[in-house]
């Protein structure tokens, strides 16, 4: 059970960050417990409520008044959290139906929206924990604890604005966009914290490594979300043994199919074979944990979804690709992750694929390319962004491949746009092919 901790912690901690029960549940039993804290030491320590201003509490030794006042609260806020998150839902849905079913996935990470549910549920929970503090054998009264929960109304309500406000704004496009951008960009600087000094293209498994003599196939259907290589590493250098990842992170994976090589004539045991398959998280979905171009899909999600007959809105098309642009950018400056890693004597010990700059580009302007041929402002906005890449780019490698998609996406174009049209997208791929040549 141990050696599934890892990969097994990874995956609960990232599955708990992102949904609407770590930090909800956190606030919901924080306030639980001060409203029934405070009750008990108010009734130990009857002058506490005499700290209150009598304006605010003037019937300090009616028990039914204190009942009244947290009922009432208790139950406007669970009647609020149950309209404002019905509405939030039908307003989720009808934005997937737009947009992308992927961006229900962003929104159950949204910090404010974890908090609003937290607050709201804490406030309830706050209430029915001071409820049984007031009673009228001996009479008693907690006048702060009361105070307490008519300061907490207060915030509900202003919080309920502030949330509303920030819904509004959730649900559209360009705040969708930059969401799934910056999120995607700290999952870079996460991967590949150094600057870029080589080429970003992928790299081969040399010749003399590839013997690949046995082979450990995946027990469950899913995607690639997750690898632990430190612990494959580990495992291939102790056994003197060379292990090649056969899919890398982001990709499907059948029950029964192929996941990774081990060289050598003699077949790992069940245990060995459960503690390699112990270093992979598949699952159903695509995550941003170690998939970077997870991010990069769902944004050519939505620009898809824009340019299609049904929709016909290049203006969000072209807001997708700005954001493309600056994923590539940050994606262009920084080195890639290692693929071949080698021990203390020079022997290749494992060798996990990962995912190139002309991967990326391929992954965020192909689908996009091959559904805007007659759109002249969205073809444009692409030539542009490339150019933005390859001014930042640092290898001739680089800048010849995104000049040849630039070729791509004129060549597509060129049968369905007039020659005015044209004339500036030929000017654009000039500045690309004098940025390849230079």
């Amino acid at each position: 059970m141990n050696r599934r901790q890892p990969v097994y912690l990874e995956k609960v901690v990232y599955n708990l960050r992102g949904g609407f029960l770590v930090r909800p549940l956190s606030i919901t039993v924080a306030l639980g417990f001060a409203g029934g804290a405070l009750s008990s030491l108010e009734k130990a320590y009857p002058a506490i409520g005499g700290l209150v201003p009598r304006m605010l509490f003037p019937s300090r030794a009616d028990h039914q008044v204190a009942q009244t006042i947290l009922t009432t609260i208790a139950s406007s806020v669970m009647t609020v959290v149950s309209i404002v998150f019905a509405i939030m839902l039908m307003s989720l849905t009808l934005a997937s139906m737009q947009f992308s079913p992927r961006i229900i996935v962003s929104f159950t990470k949204d910090r404010v929206t974890q908090w609003t549910l937290g607050v709201f549920l804490g406030t309830f929970s706050y209430c029915v924990s001071a409820l049984p503090a007031a009673r009228s054998i001996p009479p008693f009264a907690p006048i702060a604890t009361v105070t307490g929960a008519m300061l907490l109304g207060f915030i509900c309500v202003v919080w309920l604005m502030f949330f509303i406000h920030h819904i509004s704004q959730g649900i559209s496009v360009n705040f969708i966009v930059d969401r799934i951008a910056t999120e995607t960009e700290a999952m870079i600087d996460e991967m590949m914290p150094k600057p870029m000094g080589e080429w970003t293209g992928n790299v081969n498994l040399p010749a003399d490594e590839r013997h690949e003599a046995y082979f450990v196939a995946s027990i469950t259907s899913g995607y690639i979300r997750h690898i632990d290589l430190e612990k494959l590493y580990k495992f291939a250098s102790s056994r003197h043994r060379c292990i090649k990842v056969i899919r890398r992170v982001g990709h499907f994976v059948p029950e029964g199919v192929n996941l990774i090589s081990i060289s050598g004539i003699e077949p790992l045991g069940q245990e060995q074979t459960k503690e390699i398959l112990s270093a992979f998280d598949i699952g159903p979905t695509r995550t941003l944990q170690q998939d970077v171009e997870f991010g990069v899909l769902q944004i050519v999600d939505v620009a898809l979804r824009a340019i299609s007959p049904a929709v016909n809105d290049p203006s969000t098309a072209i807001c997708c690709i700005d954001h493309l642009s600056r994923i590539l950018i940050l994606f262009g400056s920084r080195k890639p992750p290692i693929e071949c890693r080698y021990d203390s004597e020079g022997v290749l010990r494992l060798y996990c694929p990962v995912m190139g700059l002309d991967r990326m580009v391929h992954s965020a302007f192909d689908q996009i390319r091959s559904y805007s041929k007659g759109d002249a402002a969205v073809s444009l906005r692409m030539l542009r962004a490339l150019s933005d890449v390859s001014n930042t780019v640092q290898t001739q490698e680089a800048r010849v491949m995104l000049a040849e998609m630039g070729r791509r996406i004129l060549t597509g174009v060129a049968s369905t746009l007039a020659e005015e049209e044209l004339k500036e997208m030929r000017a654009r791929m000039h500045t690309l092919d004098r940025l390849a040549r230079a």
